[in-house]
Parts: structure tokens; C-alpha cells; sequence
């Protein structure tokens, strides 16, 4: 390819991998305005999947580990060059595992009786009261076998990130959860280190594509990809739909009259499988919903083990059975500006829809998670919710197990792929976005070693 020879970026996806791709090429060294036209093409509107629905949870105990460290400290590199904390609400957080045990009333009204008729010696503070709390007998699970469900754990709730809690106390400023209720709390985190943060994971989306959109890229909203034209040699055209004309647009690969060619990069996350079908790419929804409330800045995974007759007020209502048997596991992120954000577990119910904007919310999840944290949380359950969303999280499936994401060209020239983050997509989009720009400029990937994520590992 000749030096001077045009080159055409045209990226699927207006997710936060696709608008970091953007952004990254735009700012290479290698990035010459005059010869490169980067071209992204999104369905609906930018982050109006799971990137603008996620938790924006960034740990150091994130995983692939192989673009962990590197997207950690692009988060922060990018936080500081454009004021991330204001713009983006970036900031660290504590973070930990807290197991929660909620009483029924019967074990309330005997935990009274307990009292009343046993005389306690007087205590000498906080840790007299720590050691009686730890000597509390659990309740006895439900053993009734009924049509409810075992809770399903998000994929961020791994084992190897379990190994990285370490014991702690329940910290003093963490008190809008009931400590009374708690009877063990383990820190996530390395020795001596914050090594947790967050962002707002729609308003960082959205600020990487108006910062890309500052440099010259063309973010086309409202495209639908239907197709990719490709043969062994490689890509030949790419044709959308434009949703407000309904006219089919088609983008030619190779462009003899302007001595060009065009590299494809799909970041389409659970639209990843429906373009290219090898990637093995596909979606799983989640719910969340996020609540009014200022409280402390932490992140907690929580296993909460409800009484056994514990039943959703909302559920109770509408003379539903309950889903969930006795222990659920739903995680919470104390936000800045007033916001805490919960999600629950993921169900593969619905089939992914064609685009975002045409996802639906189960309601009922929803006023699940509302229910289950107004159990252990005095704050939460008197705080109104603002959003009760549902987004599909990409998930790279292999012999039906969840692996690792595909980051690199596929097995046909000028075809790229980067997709399959599942809930860890905007924690690992800035390493993702920098890489992809370096093997598109450079010719590889010299930041990180990711040939563990290269698509053609897996024939794709």
C-alpha cells in the first residue's frame, strides 16, 4: 500500500468500544486528517445500549487480565486530560462483598423473647457488640421445593476476583447499609491501594463521541448496518439502512477513483453475532434501576439471605409466585450527583431485539431489586426510583461457556472485530479502543499482549 494511499475507517457501533476506536485513532500519531476518514455507524443513538445502562464499575480486579491495567490507567489519563470528574463523574470508590442476613417476623418476635428473658452483662463497645452479632444463629433456608429460582450471578462476580477479597470490618462511612443485618464484609482491593473506580457510563460514552466528533469523525445516528459484503480477499461494501428515510446506503470498501481502501471494524456488542455470525457473539439481558438517593461512595456485592416466606410486595399484589428462592445476590454503586445504581441478575427470556431503542424492561425484575435492597438498606427504601432499565450485555460464548472477548481482524482481510466485553465493557473500552488504533495504524498491538483475544484463534 502506498504511502499516501486513502484509508476509510468504518466502525459499527455507537457503543463505548465503538467510541473509543473513534476516539484513539483519532488522537495515533500516525492519524492524518487529510488521508484518514473514520466513518461510525450506529443504529440508534450513541450509548443507548449497555454502554449507556451500565454500572461503570473499573477495577483493577477486572478480567481479561490482559487489558485490565492498561484500561485502568487510560481511565485515569482521560479523567485528567478533560476533566473526567466533572464531565463523566469519575472518581474511586470502596468496594466490597457484604453477606446480609434479613429475619422474618417470627424470628424478629423471638430474638425479642431472647432478650427479654436472658439478662446480657453490660458491654464495653464495639466490639462486645461485633462478637454477639457474629454469634447470632443464621435462619433455616427454605427446604420447600416451590417454582422460584436459584439467583443468577452477573459475570463480573467471577471466582478469581472472589479470590482478591481480603477481611475488613464494615467501614464506618459505608452506613446506608444496615450494619445490623451484615455478618461478614470483605474489602475488594490490593494492600494499602484504592484500586476501584467508576465512571458514568452514559455520559463517558457520549463524551468520548463528541470528543472523536471534535476531530473530524462522521458519527452517522440512525444507521442500521443490514449487511457486509466480504469475500476471502477481503471486505467489499457495507450497506445500512438510514431509519428516518428507510433509504439503503451502501459504503464501497474499495475505491479505484480515489485510490482508497476501507477497514471495517465491528463493535456492534450483541448485534456482533447478527453481522458476523462466527464471532459467536451474542446478547443477555440485564436489569438495573437506579434510585434517588446521596449517600457514600461505595460499590457492594451483596448476598442477601431473605426470610423463607420473604415474598415482593409487588409480587404478593398481583398473585404471583415468587422468582427467586431464599438468597439473592444483587450488587449496588453509589453514584455522584444523588444517584445509586443496582442491577440484578441476567435471563435470556427475550430474544435480542433488532436494535436498542426497541428493548424492553421487565418491570417486575425491576421492583425485585427496589424490594430486595430495601431489606438491608434504611436509605434505599426510602429513596424513589428515577430509571428501571434493561440493557444485552455481548457475551463471547465457546462450547456454551462465557470466554474471553474478541479484540483484533478476523480471518478476512480488513474485517476487525472488538466485542464480547459482557459487564466488563466500559472498564476494559479504553484499552480495547487503544489497542484496535495501534493495529490499524502500526499494524499491531504493541501496548498490551492480546493474542489470547485475537478472533482468528477461534476461526472467526
Amino acid at each position: 500500500m502506498g504511502q499516501n494511499r486513502k484509508r476509510n475507517f468504518v466502525i459499527i457501533g455507537g457503543g463505548i468500544i465503538g467510541c473509543t476506536t473513534a476516539y484513539f485513532l483519532t488522537r495515533h500519531p500516525k492519524f492524518d486528517p487529510a488521508r484518514h476518514k473514520i466513518t461510525l455507524l450506529e443504529a440508534n443513538a450513541i450509548a443507548s445500549g449497555a454502554s449507556g445502562k451500565a454500572g461503570g464499575l473499573l477495577g483493577l480486579w477486572a478480567y481479561p487480565e490482559c487489558l485490565v491495567p492498561l484500561s485502568f490507567r487510560l481511565h485515569r489519563e482521560l479523567a485528567e486530560e478533560h476533566g473526567g470528574a466533572e464531565r463523566w463523574g469519575y472518581r474511586r470508590v470502596g468496594c466490597g462483598s457484604i453477606r446480609a442476613v434479613v429475619k422474618g417476623a417470627e424470628e424478629k418476635d423471638k430474638d425479642k423473647e431472647d432478650k427479654e428473658t436472658v439478662q446480657t452483662p453490660p458491654t464495653a463497645g464495639p466490639k462486645a457488640d461485633q462478637d454477639a452479632t457474629e454469634s447470632l444463629p443464621l435462619p433455616i433456608q427454605n427446604t420447600v421445593l416451590d417454582d422460584s429460582k436459584d439467583w443468577e450471578k452477573l459475570p463480573k462476580q467471577d471466582n478469581d476476583a472472589s479470590e482478591l477479597l481480603k477481611p475488613s470490618l464494615l467501614p464506618e462511612d459505608l452506613d446506608w447499609i444496615d450494619s445490623g443485618l451484615v455478618d461478614s464484609y470483605e474489602e475488594m482491593g490490593y494492600e494499602g491501594k484504592a484500586e476501584t473506580a467508576q465512571v458514568h457510563p452514559f455520559q463517558f460514552t457520549t463524551s468520548i463521541a463528541e470528543l472523536a466528533k471534535q476531530k473530524g469523525v462522521d458519527i452517522r445516528l440512525g444507521a442500521k448496518v443490514t449487511k457486509i459484503n466480504y469475500t476471502k480477499e477481503g471486505v467489499q461494501s457495507v450497506e445500512y439502512e438510514d431509519r428516518q428515510t428507510h433509504e439503503i446506503v451502501r459504503i464501497e470498501a474499495e475505491r479505484p477513483d480515489e485510490d482508497a481502501t476501507t477497514d471495517v471494524i465491528i463493535t456492534a456488542g450483541p448485534w456482533t453475532g447478527k453481522l458476523f455470525p462466527t464471532t459467536r457473539i451474542q446478547g443477555i439481558r440485564a436489569h438495573s434501576v437506579v434510585f434517588n438517593a446521596d449517600v457514600s461512595p461505595y460499590a457492594v456485592f451483596t448476598e442477601i439471605q431473605l426470610p423463607s416466606g420473604y415474598m415482593p410486595e409487588h409480587r404478593v399484589k398481583k398473585g404471583q409466585k415468587k422468582k427467586h428462592r431464599t438468597r439473592v445476590d444483587p450488587e449496588v454503586y453509589a453514584r455522584p450527583n444523588g444517584e445509586v445504581y443496582a442491577c440484578g441478575e441476567t435471563d435470556s427470556t427475550v430474544p435480542l431485539p433488532e436494535t436498542s431503542d426497541l428493548v424492553q424492561a421487565d418491570q417486575d425484575q425491576c421492583e425485585d431489586l427496589v424490594a430486595y435492597f430495601g431489606t438491608i438498606s434504611p436509605a434505599l427504601k426510602a429513596a424513589t426510583v428515577k430509571e428501571r432499565n434493561a440493557c444485552y450485555l455481548p457475551q463471547h460464548l465457546r462450547f456454551g461457556k462465557e470466554t474471553d472477548p474478541l479484540v483484533g481482524q478476523t480471518s478476512i482481510p480488513r474485517l476487525w472485530v472488538a466485542s464480547g466485553h459482557t459487564c466488563w465493557g466500559i472498564q476494559n473500552g479504553p484499552a480495547t479502543g487503544y489497542l484496535m488504533a495501534e493495529m490499524l495504524l502500526d499494524g499491531k498491538a504493541t501496548s498490551a499482549n492480546i493474542d489470547k483475544l485475537n478472533p482468528e484463534r477461534f476461526r472467526v
